[in-house]
């Protein structure tokens, strides 16, 4: 049996607790160990009882003492403790904080219980400092950025490229065995060969450099925008797109 992973719950939403704590009532590894409903009280509540607790999952907005300060009070105490920010701040300055802290993943609410449940059992292996965004505003930034660089929603290559900086959104080491493990395991998705994605892709981008803008090119490319408008390779493409997404997100 896996080992159990004991969770604190803070919202002071008392409905959202509920659900959460109903949700993992029977988990064979998730167990709900204690809940506050603000600030103050999680912050006393987790400083005592600090051995019985793996990971917080805390909203940023409560009353008496906000989530963000009660990380940092903890922090101060030195009980370091895996964390996970349910709220509906989509804020980048607030993101920046919460890498400060230490904070393992980023959920925008409403969220699914499902992708909460993946968070928890992720975070417990999880070795890095790394904060990771939830899916749903990552993949819309990706979407928004791809567009405004000229690609086409309707061709292949675009939805390989989408899922391609996904993966090294999350996985920077990707970017050294994009043959390897990139391409595979997006032909995998779509049950198609690596040949064909990797084909897919530099149409892609040679789509994007016909009809995108070159100013936002020259910005995100730098020096491998040239006057002949030289084409990246598909990883470094993917590559400089993830890492773009993640500093505008403060993620080191």
């Amino acid at each position: 049996m896996e080992k159990e992973i004991r969770i604190f719950m803070v919202d002071d939403n008392r409905e959202v607790v509920s659900e959460v704590k109903e949700y993992f009532k029977k988990h064979a590894v998730i167990k709900v160990v204690g809940h506050a409903y603000d600030g103050e009280e999680a912050l006393d509540k987790i400083s005592s009882n600090q051995g019985n607790i793996d990971l917080i999952i805390m909203d940023l907005i409560i009353p008496k003492m906000d989530g963000l300060s009660v990380l940092e009070e903890l922090k101060r105490k030195e009980i370091i403790k895996k964390s996970i920010i349910i709220t509906g701040m989509n804020s980048l300055e607030v993101i920046k904080k919460c890498t400060e802290v230490g904070v393992s993943y980023y959920m925008l609410k409403p969220f699914k219980y499902e992708s909460l449940e993946k968070y928890i059992i992720n975070s417990a292996t999880k070795t890095t400092n790394e904060l990771v965004i939830n899916d749903r505003d990552l993949k819309q930034a990706i979407t928004t950025l791809l567009h405004s660089l000229g690609i086409p929603s309707h061709i292949k290559g675009y939805m390989y490229i989408r899922d391609g900086i996904d993966l090294m959104y999350n996985k920077p080491s990707m970017i050294g065995a994009i043959t390897k493990e990139l391409y595979p395991e997006i032909a995998d998705k779509y049950d198609t060969t690596t040949s064909r994605v990797e084909r897919a892709i530099r149409h892609a981008i040679e789509v994007s450099w016909s009809r995108g803008d070159y100013e936002l090119m020259e910005n995100i490319f730098g020096h491998s925008v040239d006057y002949d408008r030289a084409k990246p390779t598909n990883s470094e493409f993917i590559a400089t797109l993830a890492d773009k997404l993640r500093l505008e997100r403060h993620v080191e």
